[in-house]
C-alpha cells in the first residue's frame, strides 16, 4: 500500500526522535556510570580504539589475521572487565547498549530495504489519526451515554418504550466492542435526528481503537468532500491511497449516509467502498437518518439490498435528545 509524502515523512521523523531519545537515555546512565567509575569511561574508549584497529587491520591485509586474534582477545577482555563493574551495582550486561524499541529493525523502519512492521504499524496509525482528526472521538464513550433522556412511553401500536430499545441497543453496541474482531459483522443504525447513533458508533469506534485496531470514522459528506478534493485537484495518487485505506481498515465507520452532497461520483465512491469492504468480509458501521426508501431514491435499490443484506440493522427510537442534554447540561 502506498503511502503519501506526508506520511511518510512525519513517521519518518517520528522513527529519527524515538532514536534521539535513546541516545540521550544512553548517554545519561554513560554519565551516571562514568561519575562513579571512571574506569568504566576509560574501558569504552578502549573499546573503540581497539575497533578501529580491528578495521585498518582488515583494510591492510598485511598478516591481519594475527592481529584480528589479538584484538578479538583484547576486546573480550574489556568487555569482561566492564561487566564485572556493572555487575558489582547489579546493573545489566546491557546497560551500555542502545534501548531499541525495535529490535527487529533498531528503530531504523527497515530491514534489508524491506519496510519492517514497527513502521507499518506506524504509517496506518498515522493515516487513522489524519483521518479521524475532525471526530469528537474523546468526547463519546459507553459510560457517558444516559438512558434517562429516552421516553418510558410506549411506541404507538407497540408496547415497547424508546428508553427499553435503547437499552437494548447499548448492551449490544458495548458486546460488540469487547468481542469486536477483523470479520465481526458490519451494523446499520438507523432512526431520526439526535438518538445517539453517532455517540454509540463512536464509543464503539474508541473501545475498538484501544485493543489496537485501525478504525477511520468519517460522516459521508465529509468522506466524499476528501476524495473529492484529491481527485478533483490532481492527486490522483492520494485519492487512491485514501479510499484503499478506507477500504482497508479494521472497522470504517460512516456516519450520516445519505446526507451529502450527491453526485456520479458520490454515489459511486461510496458504493465502491461499502461493496468492497462486503467482498473483503469486513466489518463496516453505517448510520442514517432516512429510511431504507429514501435511500434507494438517493442511491440504488442494489446498493441498499447490499447494504440491508449485510448489516445487522439497529432501529433506534425516541424524539430528538439533543435539546434536553443540552438543557440538562446549562443547569
Amino acid at each position: 500500500m502506498g503511502y503519501s509524502k506526508e506520511i511518510y515523512d512525519k513517521v519518518q521523523k517520528e522513527l529519527y526522535d524515538i532514536k534521539i531519545e535513546a541516545v540521550d537515555e544512553l548517554n545519561r546512565k554513560k554519565d551516571i556510570l562514568y561519575n562513579r567509575f571512571p574506569e568504566a569511561a576509560e574501558i569504552e574508549k578502549q573499546l573503540s580504539a581497539t575497533a578501529i584497529k580491528a578495521a585498518r587491520a582488515v583494510i591492510s591485509g598485511a598478516n591481519s589475521k594475527d592481529e584480528l586474534l589479538k584484538l578479538r582477545q583484547t576486546t573480550k577482555n574489556l568487555r569482561e572487565r566492564l561487566t564485572h563493574i556493572l555487575k558489582s551495582v547489579n546493573l545489566p550486561e546491557d546497560y551500555l547498549e542502545l534501548n531499541y524499541r525495535c529490535k527487529k529493525c533498531s528503530d531504523e523502519g527497515y530491514v534489508d530495504g524491506i519496510m519492517c512492521d514497527c513502521m507499518k504499524k506506524m504509517m496506518k496509525k498515522e493515516v487513522y489519526n489524519q483521518l479521524n482528526k475532525m471526530s469528537p472521538l474523546e468526547l463519546s464513550s459507553f459510560e457517558n451515554f444516559s438512558l434517562d433522556f429516552y421516553s418510558d412511553t410506549p411506541q404507538p401500536n407497540s408496547e415497547l418504550t424508546p428508553k427499553k430499545r435503547m437499552a437494548k441497543i447499548l448492551e449490544f453496541c458495548k458486546k460488540y466492542a469487547s468481542q469486536f474482531k477483523k470479520n465481526s459483522p458490519s451494523l446499520l443504525m438507523t432512526g431520526s435526528t439526535g438518538l445517539g447513533k453517532t455517540h454509540l458508533s463512536l464509543a464503539i469506534a474508541k473501545e475498538v481503537i484501544e485493543k489496537g485496531f485501525g478504525v477511520i470514522y468519517g460522516s459521508a459528506q465529509n468522506i466524499i468532500s476528501k476524495m473529492e478534493k484529491e481527485k478533483f485537484r490532481g492527486y490522483q495518487n492520494s485519492s487512491d491511497e485514501t479510499e484503499r485505506h478506507y477500504i482497508d481498515c479494521d472497522l470504517l465507520i460512516i456516519d450520516d449516509l445519505g446526507t451529502e452532497y450527491l453526485t456520479s461520483f458520490s454515489v459511486a465512491t461510496i458504493y465502491n467502498i461499502i461493496n468492497s469492504r462486503i467482498m473483503m468480509n469486513k466489518p463496516t458501521i453505517i448510520s442514517t437518518n432516512l429510511s431504507m426508501k429514501d435511500l434507494e431514491k438517493i442511491y440504488s435499490q442494489r446498493m441498499v439490498s447490499r447494504i440491508i443484506g449485510n448489516n445487522i440493522r439497529l432501529e433506534f427510537l425516541g424524539s430528538d435528545i439533543r435539546q434536553r442534554i443540552m438543557f440538562q447540561k446549562s443547569k
